[in-house]
């Protein structure tokens, strides 16, 4: 068995000089020292170097996980070394240069850019979420909204309708207004005398109450003729009428 003498252990140096001793007792190779770069050193090459087994392993493993040597003193940060190994081995380090313009401690980064949006001028009843995502000012929660809103109403009628989008204000209209248009596509119709409630209720500008009289009147008096028609039922006013009039028939 190997004979380890007796330390006092009057201070750090001391500690690790036991340990050292004792982690190597049995287990340790011929030094050899030799340069190295200790981000890519095996286990065994660090046994080479007069680390056991355990120490070399200890490293390698910090390495592995994602560990970083920056500069030959920070080998000394690892608690395997013992000061007096460390000073045998800083000589040896060499470490792999970084990419030039960054500091030898600093780890690099990745510059971000940012792309600015050009300005676009964008169909907004033809246009996808990619598409409405080019308006300077709308990111992808407001281009979803848009979607949505255009779905419920069948199609834009009026630019001034995104200001009925939640948190599509009119400072935020009066941002994008320019960049917009509409094209001349066929909105989604539905005949007021024949829909029932189910072809109604998507319809933003109407309530289900509403929806209810406008059917019940109809099923009382007969078919509506025109939009006039429409203003005899007492729960609908001419600006409800009005905004639903680009989206019924009669």
């Amino acid at each position: 068995m190997a004979q380890i003498q007796k330390i006092e252990l009057t201070d750090d140096r001391n500690f690790y000089a036991v340990r050292d001793r004792i982690e190597h007792a049995g287990t340790v190779r011929a030094e050899k020292f030799f340069y190295f770069d200790p981000n890519t050193l095996n286990p065994e090459g660090w046994q080479s170097l007069g680390l056991s087994p355990k120490q070399a392993q200890s490293i390698v493993n910090y390495t592995k996980k994602g560990g970083k040597f920056y500069k030959p003193e920070d080998l000394q940060k690892m608690y395997t070394i013992s000061p007096e190994r460390y000073a045998k081995l800083l000589p040896f380090v060499q470490i792999a240069a970084q990419p030039s313009g960054y500091p030898q401690n600093k780890m690099p980064f990745e510059k971000k850019v940012l792309v600015k949006k050009t300005f676009q001028v964008v169909d907004i009843n033809t246009a996808d979420s990619a598409r409405l995502d080019e308006i300077k000012g709308i990111g992808g929660a407001f281009a979803t909204r848009i979607l949505k809103y255009r779905e419920r109403l069948g199609g834009f009628h009026h630019k001034e309708q995104l200001m009925e989008i939640y948190g599509l204000d009119s400072s935020k209209y009066n941002e994008i207004k320019d960049q917009v248009t509409i094209s001349s596509v066929a909105l989604k119709m539905v005949n007021i005398n024949t829909a029932v409630f189910n072809d109604l209720k998507g319809n933003p500008y109407l309530s289900y109450k509403q929806i209810n009289a406008i059917i019940q009147y109809r099923k009382q008096h007969g078919n509506y003729s025109g939009l006039s028609d429409l203003s005899k039922v007492l729960i609908l006013n001419q600006d409800i009428i009005n905004k639903i009039a680009p989206y019924i028939s009669f």
